[in-house]
């Protein structure tokens, strides 16, 4: 889901290029993958690494990052100790770096660390289970979204629906948003999306929830993790995620204000790699 302005990630591209490789811990390296300004993302997060630097007792210090692949090679190489990454992104991760989940972030917003996908149609559509979407007009939102694309469409597969056959016409909206506006105006007859997208499109009024059917729900989908390198020391470890777990009430992208991290395992990321064998996703191929 493209909705991240702030990414604990690893330094990355140019950046990584300047990072010396792990020695004797003095620093913990904490990253940025922008999406604006790099010298604004870096003072944006100001508050964030102070709070974990006075947590740890140790500085830390912050780079920006490119893009996921880069994060994931900057901990490959033991350039970064700590990253965020995406549930998809983490997963194809552990396949060639060795890393490792143990923290997800809660908002006030959201005040859950998952959230689903969802398969919704018109009322009006006459469209009230899976098996009723056979020769409809469907809407994904974008071929590379957990929520809006992978998810839902295993979740069809799994209930006997061929979503590559069995629609009469399937389009990509390029957003959550344009999805359900499509399906309120009829323009297509079901459409997959994020619960809290939806809720949000409703509260702007973009969509009436008494025109909608829910038609399938995914299991919980976890956010985000924040993970580190396994060869971390134990102690550093059990000190960073204290760190991490002490944070609080600081803006967290467009999501709001942060609720707090909680922890998390590699574990509970196994419904990610569940999705990707449905698909025939090979894991070790998507690099």
């Amino acid at each position: 889901m493209k909705r991240r302005s702030l990414l604990f990630g690893a330094a990355a591209g140019v950046g990584a290029a300047f990072l010396p490789p792990a020695r004797a811990q003095q620093a913990l390296t904490v990253g940025l993958i922008p999406s604006e300004d790099s010298r604004a993302m870096i003072a944006n997060s100001q508050r964030m690494m102070d709070m974990l630097a006075q947590g740890l007792g140790m500085p830390v210090k912050p780079f920006v990052a490119a893009d996921y692949n880069g994060v994931i090679e900057a901990l490959r190489s033991k350039r970064l100790d700590v990253a965020y990454l995406g549930p998809f992104s983490y997963v194809l991760g552990t396949t060639v770096a060795d890393i490792e989940a143990f923290a997800v972030a809660e908002t006030k917003k959201a005040g859950r660390t998952f959230y689903y996908s969802q398969v919704v149609a018109h009322k009006d559509s006459g469209i009230k289970s899976v098996k009723d979407l056979k020769g409809r007009t469907f809407a994904f939102v974008d071929p590379s979204s957990t929520s809006g694309h992978l998810f839902p469409k295993a979740g069809l597969m799994k209930a006997g629906f061929d979503p590559d056959k069995d629609f009469g016409r399937v389009i990509f909206s390029g957003s959550h948003d344009s999805s359900a506006i499509a399906v309120q105006n009829r323009k297509v007859d079901a459409a997959a999306i994020a619960d809290r997208i939806l809720d949000a499109a409703v509260a702007k009024g973009l969509v009436k929830r008494e025109d909608l059917v829910e038609v399938w729900r995914s299991d919980p989908i976890p956010e985000s993790p924040t993970v580190w390198r396994k060869d971390l020391g134990a102690d550093l470890k059990q000190r960073v995620q204290a760190a991490f777990l002490q944070v609080k009430d600081i803006p967290w992208s467009d999501q709001g204000l942060l609720n707090g991290f909680h922890p998390t395992n590699d574990a509970a990321y196994n419904v990610i790699r569940d999705t990707a064998k449905i698909l025939k996703l090979d894991l070790g191929k998507m690099k």
